[in-house]
């Protein structure tokens, strides 16, 4: 388990029984955002497949924090490759053919293995979600998100990879390091995905 120093900072490090809330927050930061509207359709299926995802997937292969109930964050460690067993791709199925517009799993499916071929080959940090409630945007939950797992990645030497799904948080990306690495359009006549990149700082 990855051991991210949190003394002094208004973070604690998400378990199994914080799964719903992290979910929820991280549906609630991605409800407008262009990629995922275009996917899935609306914030119901938003709320679908980030609870699949939450639970299934990133609280169990990796680590998340929250601050409080206004951000969280959902993290993959070095060479842990997220993975949709049997069962975890039919719960998510259920719900995008629930809640989803019309061609929402196939359009999820696609998306999918866009970001695996642009996904990274070497150890790295992925930062899978960084996303804050809408009333805590511009109060600087997502700084005080992101800053502790920076501090280790530079103290450890690791790289730290995410895909921005949303123009208008580019430059945040960049003020702390990350650099766009490729630009994809997701889906024919769909908004783009920005694959960055970071060098530890030495």
């Amino acid at each position: 388990m990855m051991q991210i120093d949190l003394s002094d900072t208004p973070l604690r490090r998400a378990d199994m029984r914080d799964w719903r809330q992290v979910a929820d927050i991280t549906a609630e930061g991605f409800a407008e955002d262009p990629v995922n509207r275009f996917v899935f359709g609306n914030r119901r299926a938003v709320l679908s497949g980030m609870r699949v995802m939450t639970r299934d997937i990133y609280l169990k292969q990796g680590f998340g924090h929250v601050h409080g109930d206004q951000g969280s964050t959902l993290w993959l460690p070095p060479s842990v490759e997220s993975k949709f067993g049997p069962m975890t791709m039919l719960k998510f199925a259920i719900g995008q053919i629930r809640h989803g517009k019309k061609g929402a799993l196939a359009r999820g499916q696609a998306l999918g293995e866009l970001m695996a071929q642009h996904h990274p080959k070497e150890p790295h940090l992925y930062l899978f979600a960084i996303t804050t409630r809408e009333a805590a945007r511009g109060k600087g939950v997502g700084k005080a998100l992101l800053d502790p797992v920076l501090a280790h990645a530079d103290r450890e030497g690791l790289p730290v990879y995410l895909e921005n799904s949303n123009p208008a948080n580019t430059g945040f990306y960049g003020s702390r390091g990350f650099e766009r690495t490729a630009l994809f359009e997701v889906g024919e006549d769909g908004p783009v995905m920005e694959p960055m990149w970071r060098e530890p700082l030495s």
